[in-house]
């Protein structure tokens, strides 16, 4: 179990931060926060942060590279969790999708997320060089960051075998988005044409508003509503129809990963089906995989009561500590 509460226990219905100032709760959490932009290759001004421990509280124990969701953005609940991590030991990093958060580009469209790979990839490779090239790295990713995740780790073009990630944490991954949440049909079978005819239109209809399915206590879901930057209309059509390949693409890619991965997800998760979460965790080639799959859970496990949200991150956060440990342990005794 986790040492520390999670930052969530702090927040209100308007601000992640409660009552407190971003720098007041920093300094109360013991973390160091950093932001700029970088230029993706198609020239969008590409939102990042960092959230590190301070020098004096803890030494770092490894990295750990986040990845958000579709409509997320690294500067409201994941924040909370990169923060989590920092308190931890960890150096984490965020980046925002183009199109999301703080970034440019037209608001959550993701056309090709391949482009959201490559950016990933340059960030997180960037960030990862300020610091010893064996301290243990890991990806946290949530939603429709999971499939990223996954496709990054995938990825050999751009990333060098010294920069391969040593685990990868999945948190209501979208290994396959679930039928109670599709477009109904006939409509899901139409998307191509609409994509293709009017791909950026706000046109395709889900069963339910993804706040209202995804966070189960009510503060918590007002609180996703709260932040301003958060897109509320409907997916465009060429992002609907994306999001879908890129599950496809995923699913068949399943036997190929072969990265340590802890799974993390909830069993009730109508938007991201549980059942493609556990086809993964049969199917992967890794040697180191475990899975978490909660009874009575939601999508958004941070979006649960508080003795639900301190089961799973405690979880996580000892997942993530005992395969840094083993990554320090290994560098030492080779080295």
């Amino acid at each position: 179990m986790s040492k520390y509460k999670h930052p969530i226990a702090e927040a209100n219905e308007t601000s992640p931060f409660g009552s407190l100032t971003p720098a007041e709760f920093y300094a109360n959490h013991g973390v160091t926060h950093g932001s700029d932009y970088i230029t993706s290759k198609q020239g969008l001004k590409l939102f990042t942060q960092w959230w590190t421990p301070q020098e004096s509280t803890i030494p770092i124990r490894g990295i750990v590279c986040v990845v958000h969701g579709y409509t997320g953005e690294s500067s409201w609940f994941v924040q909370l969790t990169a923060v989590h991590f920092a308190k931890h030991g960890f150096a984490v990093c965020a980046i925002d999708h183009m199109g999301h958060g703080f970034s440019e580009g037209l608001r959550a469209h993701l056309p090709d997320i391949n482009l959201v790979v490559d950016e990933c990839i340059l960030f997180f490779n960037g960030f990862r060089a300020q610091y010893a090239a064996d301290l243990p790295a890991f990806l946290y990713a949530e939603s429709l960051g999971g499939a990223i995740a996954l496709l990054i780790t995938l990825r050999r073009d751009g990333i060098v075998p010294e920069r391969r990630f040593d685990g990868v944490v999945l948190n209501g991954a979208m290994c396959g988005i679930s039928d109670k949440f599709k477009p109904p049909w006939p409509l899901e079978h139409f998307l191509s044409i609409a994509a293709f005819l009017v791909p950026t239109w706000c046109v395709v209809p889900t069963r339910g508003s993804l706040p209202n399915v995804s966070f189960k206590v009510e503060w918590k879901r007002k609180l996703a509503l709260a932040s301003p930057r958060r897109p509320l209309q409907r997916p465009r059509a060429a992002t609907a129809q994306e999001l879908l390949r890129v599950c496809r693409e995923v699913q068949c890619k399943f036997s190929e990963v072969d990265v340590p991965f802890l799974i993390v997800h909830g069993a009730e998760d109508i938007v991201c089906d549980p059942a493609c979460a556990e086809d993964l965790y049969n199917r992967a080639a890794s040697k180191d995989k475990t899975l978490r799959i909660y009874p009575g859970m939601w999508h958004q496990l941070v979006g649960e009561p508080d003795e639900n949200v301190e089961l799973v991150f405690g979880e996580v956060i000892e997942w993530l500590l005992t395969r840094a440990e083993r990554g320090v342990s290994a560098s030492v005794i080779g080295g």
